[in-house]
């Protein structure tokens, strides 16, 4: 499966902005689907810092990475799903997203990326 029918499969979520394939070592975007007017290079930074410190904090209490971080903000969200390859699947949505589908199929396409 192509990285951009992963993309594919989370765009069409009612209130998705976008959702792109990252690199968790530099932030780089490597494949995006921007719905809306969101700056990828920004959203990709801040994904790969937030998962970079997220692993951290995991590890200094012992317990095993999560499967989604979730950031809410009061405009919206980011969700980011990590790939033992070393990527990031992240979704980017507005506030009335159906959060419990957006995660599902998060989680299926980080699964399907690895």
């Amino acid at each position: 499966m192509s990285l951009a029918e992963l993309l594919a499969e989370l765009t069409p979520v009612p209130g998705v902005r976008g959702a792109l394939i990252v690199s968790r070592e530099d932030g780089l975007v490597v494949a995006d689907a921007l719905i809306e007017d969101v700056d990828g290079k920004a959203v990709a930074a801040l994904a790969a810092s937030l998962a970079e410190r997220m692993a951290g904090v995991t590890r200094a209490l012992g317990q095993t990475e999560p499967l989604v971080w979730q950031l809410e903000g009061s405009d919206g969200m980011l969700l980011a799903a990590p790939v033992p390859s070393g990527l990031l699947v992240v979704a980017v949505a507005n506030p009335e997203v159906n959060v419990g589908e957006l995660r599902l199929r998060l989680l299926r396409a980080a699964q399907r990326a690895a």
